[in-house]
Formats: C-alpha cells, structure tokens, sequence
C-alpha cells in the first residue's frame, strides 16, 4: 500500500470528490433543485465523505483513522441510498443510477482495504504527539500532560486548590 502525505493523496478522498462533483451536476438540474430537503441530504451526506477522510488522516492512532474511514463509509451508503431516491423521483436515469452507484462501491472498496490495512498494520501512533513520546501512557485513562494539568485542574474542578 503506497504511503500518503496529506489527505489529498489518499485515493478514496480523490474519487468522493469526483463524485461530489457528479452529485451536483444532478442537483443543479430544475426539477431536483426544486426538491430543497433531498438537494441538502444528499450533498451533505456526499460532502461528509471526503470530511471523515480528511479529518481521519490528520488522527493521531491508526484506530482512530480507522473510526473515522468507517464514518466516511457510512455517509457512503447514505448517498447510495438517496440514489435509489434520485431514480424513483426520476431525477436521475437508470444508465446515471448505474454509473453513480458504481462509482460509489468503488470508493467503498478503497475504504474498506484501507481500513483492512490499517487494522492490520502494527502502527499504533502516525503522528509525533504526547502519545508518541512517551508510549507508556497512550491506553492510560484520561492522561493530561504536565503543562496542562493545571488548566485541567481550574476548569474542571474549580473547588481544587494547586
């Protein structure tokens, strides 16, 4: 599996956003304009995917990475289903149907073996944070930094004294 350096890179950020682009040439069309509550649901639900990647990869933990690939999944089958949507109002054809719901299993196969991968991968920490440094401390329950323990102490607990 090649490497990737900013969310950008990833191959299933690049397809959703071509298919974000395809949702909203059939969402400019007159007669789905007109349908406001389906036009928002759809473009909402496309958009997250490409967020949940984007946010996913800037994660901290390969589980965390994985969470949210599993959201961008998620928001996936959403846009799928709203295609079966798209079809029965007769905004989109059977040919479109057939091309944007290909396209959408093809991403869902990118997440899926990226997801595979970063299960299996024994990558516990991809980025240079307190977890990183000291991995003695990355599954300890609510591990707060020394510098921040204090801003922890008088916020959450303003009856403590220092």
């Amino acid at each position: 599996m090649s490497t990737f350096q900013s969310f950008e890179d990833i191959r299933a950020w690049q397809e959703g956003r071509i298919l974000i682009k395809e949702i909203r040439v059939v969402c400019k069309r007159p007669e789905v304009r007109k349908d406001f509550a389906f036009v928002d649901q759809i473009t909402r639900s496309a958009r997250s995917i490409c967020a949940n990647i984007a946010e996913g990869h800037d994660a901290i933990t390969a589980p965390d990475f994985v969470k949210f690939l599993g959201y961008a999944k998620r928001s996936l089958a959403e846009v799928q289903s709203h295609f079966y949507d798209a079809l029965d109002e007769g905004y989109i054809t059977k040919q479109e149907f057939v091309q944007l719901k290909d396209k959408a299993d093809q991403i869902c196969k990118i997440l899926r073996r990226l997801m595979q991968y970063l299960q299996q991968t024994k990558m516990k920490n991809r980025k240079n944070g307190p977890a990183t440094r000291n991995p003695q401390l990355v599954n300890k329950p609510f591990y707060i930094p020394q510098m921040f323990r204090c801003l922890f102490i008088i916020r959450c607990h303003p009856h403590n004294t220092l």
